[in-house]
């Protein structure tokens, strides 16, 4: 028996699982079923909160898709990772630092119940995204759909492409979102936003997120959005980002910067299933 919290971040939805004081062994298979919202539990991606690997880590952070496949990066997820261990008097620290796969996260929880992550610094160099261009751009194309298509794109521990459109209402982001979202240009694919500017401090945004499909809400997607749009010198260092499930407040002061992204996390139910 497998106990659970069931959270979300602007409606982005996780599972959330103590994996310290309990061992679960979860296969692909275990982790698809009970992302099934009509079978199982339901999520966009499930959490595991585990012992540090670092001297100087409180925690490890692990993220899986609900197609079962593990990433390195969830900004709305670190946030109710956050919520987690704290509300389950796991740690009494408001600062927390967090090992992950792409890096340590700092997490901030704040009396008003918000939570400011330290997202890391941008990578920028094809490499390190990665993406199959020979050197650094502000506009990246590819052809897709038999259509050229540019954006920018960035590493928030996570590869990121994001595009401008006119009218988010309208954008093709579960078509062209599925198209690039597997597009060879992206060796490990990549999360795709769509970004509409209503100003230098303001943008409205919907992301197409790899091995999970449109979701309400993506952290790492905001993040990497007032980035791509900052180094297009579209915004300016603090942007408040709409997205479907709330809103984001995303501070990024520039290269060799972090992101601070800042933002609530709530939890919805407590559980336990049978696997």
């Amino acid at each position: 028996m497998i106990h659970f919290t069931k959270m979300h971040g602007l409606g982005n939805d996780f599972v959330v699982i103590d994996a310290i004081n309990q061992r679960p062994f979860l296969t692909v298979e275990q982790i698809r079923f009970m992302a099934d919202r009509h079978f199982g539990i339901g999520f966009d991606q499930l959490l595991l909160v585990e012992k540090p690997v670092s001297d100087n880590a409180d925690f490890k952070y692990r993220i899986f898709n609900a197609d079962g496949s593990e990433v390195a990066q969830c900004g709305n997820g670190a946030r109710c990772f956050a919520r987690f261990v704290h509300d389950k008097q796991l740690t009494d620290k408001t600062d927390i630092t967090v090992d992950t796969d792409a890096g340590q996260l700092l997490l901030h929880l704040d009396q008003q119940g918000f939570v400011t992550v330290n997202m890391g610094i941008p990578r920028h160099d094809p490499k390190q995204i990665p993406l199959k261009a020979e050197e650094e751009s502000r506009f990246y194309t590819v052809t897709v759909n038999n259509s050229e298509k540019a954006f920018g794109a960035v590493s928030m521990g996570n590869p990121h492409a994001v595009l401008q459109v006119n009218d988010i209402r309208t954008a093709p982001v579960a078509e062209l979102g599925e198209a690039l979202e597997s597009h060879t240009f992206f060796p490990e694919r990549a999360n795709i936003g769509f970004m509409q500017i209503i100003d230098r401090h303001h943008i409205k945004l919907r992301v197409y997120e790899r091995g999970a499909a449109e979701t309400l809400a993506c952290g790492s997607g905001a993040c990497a959005a007032v980035v791509i749009g900052i180094e297009q010198t579209l915004l300016d260092p603090d942007v408040k980002v709409e997205l479907p499930g709330g809103e984001l407040q995303i501070h990024w002061s520039g290269r060799g910067h972090p992101v601070l992204m800042t933002g609530p996390a709530v939890t919805v139910f407590e559980g336990q299933i049978q696997l």
